[in-house]
């Protein structure tokens, strides 16, 4: 296992460029399966999930050449059906090949998906979902198998707007016969791009960014090329570090559309936001403001994926603020090593009331999740003296190269192999 080691207390300044969208290219790459030829990929981040999710994918029987950011899937050839445990354990994800092989091949079976502990995330949604498409599904001892003689489109209304559910309806409808209509569809930027991505290969999508998706199903797809997103969640994570180290930094290759509530809640804060194209700046103030109160929503709400980092910076906000999480039952885990750093957090439930304090202190602590994960950095950044960030590796799911990003902004921070 690996660490990070943090100097903290320097003030973030500078440039910085955005890596491609973890939770974009995820249901990109699985879609990538549907098409019987050529997808090339430019932009993906070069992250664990990733590695992951291509070696999902080549197990199956794609092949897949990597070049730095651009990656090139080939599944010209046959596809199983059978995913292996051994991958899927560590990728949540990979729930989402659901979809995708039944629409390639019309038989899957496949492991209860692994990832990040931050709650029970129920799949119910999905299956129910693939059963109105005409999918016989069954599960005995970890393991779902859903065959088809052939997917049928239909109305799906989700009792909530789950992005996961909603990627694996569109995967599923892309080949299936007729029209499949999606009622209280997932609005993400994600969802949006994983349908442009679609259209590209010749996919028939209508109303993607709104609640009322309508897939038009196709006979086939064809090659294409295509570029994922800019990462929101990084975009923010880096806001945060700025904030929370009394910085100014400028990241660029971000729309303000996608990450709008994010930005709203750093200006409630004092931080000043210039926005020029896709280009924003966070200048932060030298006391930050708490939040009195806020909660995790569907987009375009507060992303759950931000709480963490947010929850870090109120630590030293001046006064008290509340946060609600309304997505995920256990994405709390960060606050008992926040607490080590010196940080006045109490939990009730699903509510954390941060009493900002004067500062952190460095400390060795552990990360348990992804953005749990991060939320330790930005403390460690901004605490007085060394701080130990133990498990990086999860933290490198979903950040390309977070030690040189931060590092180009003039953060005294690297990674250490453990003994």
């Amino acid at each position: 296992m690996a660490s990070f080691e943090i100097c903290g207390g320097r003030s973030l300044q500078g440039d910085i460029k955005i890596q491609g969208s973890k939770n974009a290219v995820l249901p990109i790459l699985a879609a990538t399966v549907l098409n019987k030829g050529i997808t090339k990929l430019y932009n993906c981040p070069e992250i664990l999930d990733v590695y992951n999710m291509i070696k999902i994918l080549e197990s199956i029987g794609c092949i897949i050449e990597v070049d730095g950011n651009t990656v090139t899937v080939d599944a010209t050839d046959t596809i199983s059906g059978v995913v292996s445990l051994d991958y899927v354990a560590s990728i949540r994800s990979s729930i989402i090949l659901l979809g995708a092989i039944l629409g390639r091949i019309h038989s899957v079976e496949i492991p209860y998906p692994g990832g990040c502990v931050i709650g029970e995330r129920p799949i119910d949604m999905h299956l129910k979902a693939l059963e109105q498409m005409n999918v016989s599904i069954s599960e005995a001892d970890g393991i779902i198998r859903c065959e088809t003689k052939a997917l049928l489109g239909g109305t799906i209304n989700l009792p909530y707007p789950s992005v996961g559910a909603t990627e694996n309806i569109i995967l599923a409808a892309i080949l299936a016969k007729g029209s499949t209509e999606i009622s209280n569809a997932a609005k993400e930027p994600e969802i949006l791009d994983l349908c442009l991505c679609l259209n590209e290969m010749g996919a028939n999508i209508h109303g993607m960014g709104t609640a009322h998706i309508v897939v038009n199903g196709v006979k086939r797809l064809q090659d294409a090329e295509y570029t994922i997103m800019p990462d929101r969640i990084v975009a923010g994570t880096y806001l945060a570090a700025a904030a929370a180290t009394y910085g100014n930094i400028q990241i660029y290759d971000v729309w303000e559309h996608d990450i709008k509530s994010i930005l709203e809640v750093f200006a409630h804060m004092g931080c000043g936001i210039v926005i020029r194209g896709k280009r924003i700046r966070l200048i932060a103030p030298q006391i930050l403001l708490p939040v009195e109160s806020i909660r995790t929503r569907p987009f375009p709400g507060f992303p759950t994926d931000m709480q963490s980092q947010l929850l870090a910076c109120l630590c030293i906000a001046r006064g008290q603020s509340t946060i609600y999480e309304d997505i995920f039952e256990d994405r709390f885990k960060a606050v008992e090593e926040l607490e080590k750093m010196g940080a006045n957090i109490l939990l009730n439930k699903n509510k954390a009331i941060i009493n900002g304090v004067s500062k952190l202190r460095g400390a060795t602590v552990k990360a348990k999740e992804l953005r749990g994960g991060a939320a330790l950095v930005i403390a460690g950044l901004m605490a007085e003296g060394d701080a130990k960030i133990e498990n990086s590796i999860y933290v490198e799911r979903g950040y390309q190269d977070i030690c040189g990003d931060l590092s180009q902004l003039g953060a005294c921070i690297r990674i250490v192999e453990d003994r």
